[in-house]
């Protein structure tokens, strides 16, 4: 059973790896061949058989959902348009710097017949009047309200080693994103509307305004971390406290974690069974043992409920129903078969669980404990061996999740298992019982009992914080595969011949080396970071950020969730140079998040605050055989211009007899400007589209003089300016120029040596079927 059910988790996953959606009935019928063989004699052509056809079947399984759920698309014509609809706020609204953001299930639509797809994620932003910033109304779940909206279909940045937004729409099934119109007004209609869905959400929120009163954030600075683990709410937790979790990596315990899962039904587990012991009717009719379970079985699906229904959560809650389920069935089941039956459950219920980290992060450390402990680990006795016994555990688990952490993260924490050795019985044993209690019962010196413990914590998660991360390249998912075989291989029992060679095999992982290019050779990359800019330049031993991308909002920039990501990715921990051109935020706003995460050694800006060298016209320098020189601005222009734009810094890199003319936010006076200080030199094989494609630059003398054959536009999808206009894309396509947009081709990655030129963007070259559409 755990092949085959392996082998149906197996084509679940290479169904997510597709570019595009195959039918799901001819993978299903691929499968018919192997029937006959499941009543041979030969046991393994019988095995072989039913391994082949649960792999169609997961296949198919997926593909079923997929297309199912893909069908409900917003029209493309209703992009951009006033829609009013009717509906229900589907699950706890989020707050944000201007706004709030919350799921919405739409029930009717009031000026279209059709298109608009059954549940949208919505945000609404205050308005600035002449009287200052207009307050919004309290948002609830279950509340019905009429909304006048504009939507977009789904799309997300696509960049190397980035987070896949459209991927975690598709699995939260919300088929459209959009913001609230305040014209016309929008209306609260009736009262709550009572599903058990938007009840439990409701329940969620009500605890979050209980801990809100009971612990004011001013006065309790980790008041979001009990959010998070008693509603497993983690956006509550504020954006600063996460390095130090991922420094420590201790960030599982701060959210409801399979084992918080546990620890709780086994609480009320044990509770109930005590009490129905005593009472000898009680007993008789059913032993307290069987009703102890059944109590933890509900226990662990109300706070499963509560932490919003997370994959870790999920995989403790199945678990423990599957033995409960056994053990009233009478039968005695593997721990590696339940674990096993929770992963098909996981998958049946969202095939899209899969592509999560926290997917890998939880069922391997779970099964890999499981092995250490069928190999005789843990079976002790007194306190000497149960604290070996706890030391090995904290091994096994920090030896599972390293390779998932390598791959998906690119670092992981050498502190990790001292961290957690203290960490997770305080937060399991002491922190979230107190702060589920303290979440009942209206008796806030039980919340503050919580904090105060928890600060202690992070005095200890503060001091592990300053020891040192290992950072490396993102390795190959194959190289991954193989360090987990080597974990494996390492766990086996004491005196078991080859364990040394796990380390042979988990060692590329830890030591992948990083790609550079050639030296006189650079790899340019311009990042896809919505409306703005961000661009990582490297040459062999030298990296430079031609402006850090923008500003999202007072909690989130680029610089934090896509250059950063980007260089840790790669295995840079080292910037030589950091460019910002201009002070407008979507190109600066990222700026402080770099300089925070990663170490820069020059900053050159033509900001003036910002405390770095201004960029001049004439400055130049070389790095492994590639050519660096700034063209614009002059001394002139930062005494004569007040305008940001026009005193952009507008950097050139040559190599090999190929350029690279980077423009930022020029207008058409400066495309003069530098016409006329190098009116035969601005030949370059590769263009930064300046000021995204406005109709302020691209002159045509200016797109003459550079003559390039590639000429990239950094512009964020369905922008609000309208970039590019198609004018100014007439412009270059009339000069016969191959354009790359980042909203359409993701990151656009660009190669210049003695060779040539090659170009290519990110989202064709890694094509799901749930982009693009």
């Amino acid at each position: 059973m755990r092949c085959s059910i392996l082998a149906f988790a197996f084509g679940v996953l290479c169904l997510q790896m597709q570019p595009a959606l195959p039918h799901w009935m001819p993978a299903c019928l691929a499968a018919v061949p192997a029937l006959p063989y499941l009543w041979t004699k030969p046991a393994i052509a019988y095995r072989i058989a039913a391994i082949f056809l649960c792999f169609a079947i997961g296949f198919g399984w997926a593909a079923w959902s997929a297309g199912q759920r893909l069908q409900d698309e917003l029209a493309t014509e209703l992009e951009g348009q006033d829609i009013q609809v009717l509906g229900v706020v589907a699950e706890l609204p989020q707050g944000f710097g201007r706004g709030s953001r919350f799921e919405f299930v739409v029930e009717k639509t009031l000026t279209v017949a059709s298109g608009v797809p059954r549940r949208i994620m919505l945000s609404w932003f205050q308005v600035n009047d002449a009287e200052g910033a207009a307050g919004l109304p309290a948002i609830h779940p279950g509340e019905r309200w009429r909304l006048t909206v504009r939507l977009k279909r789904p799309h997300g940045n696509a960049n190397p080693g980035g987070f896949d937004y459209e991927a975690w729409l598709l699995e939260r099934n919300i088929r459209a994103t959009g913001y609230v119109r305040h014209s016309p007004a929008a209306e609260r209609l009736d009262a709550l509307v009572w599903q058990p869905a938007y009840l439990v959400e409701l329940l969620r929120d009500k605890a979050r305004q209980r801990l809100a009163e009971m612990l004011p954030a001013t006065s309790h600075p980790w008041a979001g971390i009990l959010v998070a683990l008693t509603i497993g709410d983690q956006r509550a937790i504020d954006g600063d406290l996460w390095v130090t979790f991922n420094r420590t990596g201790t960030t599982h315990l701060m959210s409801i974690s399979g084992l918080h899962v546990t620890m709780v039904a086994a609480l009320f587990g044990w509770l109930v069974s005590t009490l129905w012991r005593r009472v000898p009717a009680l007993a008789l009719r059913l032993p307290a043992q069987k009703t102890g379970l059944l109590a933890a079985c509900l226990a662990a699906f109300i706070y499963t409920l509560l932490a919003g229904f997370a994959v870790p959560a999920q995989r403790t809650f199945y678990m423990l129903l599957v033995a409960a389920l056994a053990m009233f069935s009478g039968r005695i089941i593997a721990p590696s078969r339940t674990l096993c039956l929770a992963l098909l459950v996981v998958l049946l219920l969202d095939p899209w669980a899969i592509l999560a980290a926290g997917f890998w992060l939880s069922f391997s450390a779970v099964g890999v404990l499981l092995y250490v402990g069928s190999a005789g680990i843990g079976r002790v006795v007194g306190w000497r061996q149960h604290l070996a016994a706890w030391s090995l555990v904290q091994w096994a688990a920090t030896l599972a999740s390293l390779p998932v952490l390598l791959l998906v993260f690119q670092q992981f924490s050498l502190i990790s298992p001292l961290a957690n050795a203290l960490a997770i019985p305080v937060v399991s044993f002491i922190v979230t019982p107190l702060a589920l209690l303290g979440a009942v019962l209206p008796w806030p010196p039980i919340l503050a009992l919580a904090h105060a413990v928890f600060d202690v914590l992070m005095v200890f998660l503060a001091w592990c914080a300053l020891w040192p991360v290992w950072q490396a390249p993102a390795p190959p998912l194959w190289v991954a595969l193989v360090a987990g075989l080597g974990v494996l291989v390492i766990l086996l029992p004491r005196g078991v011949p080859g364990r040394l060679m796990g380390l042979a095999l988990l060692i590329p992982a830890i030591f992948w080396p990083t790609l550079k290019p050639q030296p006189g050779e650079v790899w340019v990359s311009v990042l896809d970071v919505g409306q703005g800019l961000a661009s990582v330049v490297r040459t062999r031993h030298h990296t430079l950020i031609y402006d850090p991308g923008p500003l999202y909002s007072a909690e989130s920039d680029a610089g934090q969730r896509v250059v950063v990501p980007y260089l840790r990715w790669l295995g840079i921990d080292r910037v030589d140079t950091l460019v910002v051109t201009h002070r407008d935020s979507d190109h600066s706003g990222g700026s402080a998040s770099v300089q925070s995460a990663i170490k820069v050694d020059q900053l050159l800006s033509s900001v003036s605050h910002s405390g770095g060298e201004r960029c001049l016209d004439g400055q130049h320098w070389s790095w492994d055989g590639v050519y660096f020189e700034v063209l614009h601005p002059t001394l002139q222009d930062y005494a004569v211009n007040g305008k940001a734009n026009h005193i952009s810094c507008v950097l050139r890199i040559s190599s090999g007899g190929h350029r690279l003319l980077l423009t930022s936010d020029i207008e058409a006076p400066d495309e003069a400007a530098l016409l006329a200080r190098y009116p035969a030199d601005l030949q370059a094989d590769v263009l930064l589209v300046p000021h995204h494609g406005s109709r302020t630059s691209s002159t045509p003398p200016f797109i003459a003089a550079v003559g390039a054959r590639h000429a990239v536009i950094p512009v964020g999808y369905r922008n609000r300016f309208g970039h590019p206009k198609e004018e100014v894309v007439g412009r270059y396509e009339a000069a016969g120029v191959e354009l790359w947009r980042t909203d359409r081709d993701g990151a656009v990655l660009i190669a210049l040596d003695q060779d040539g030129v090659a170009v290519s963007g990110w989202r064709p070259m890694h094509q799901r079927y749930w982009h693009g559409r």
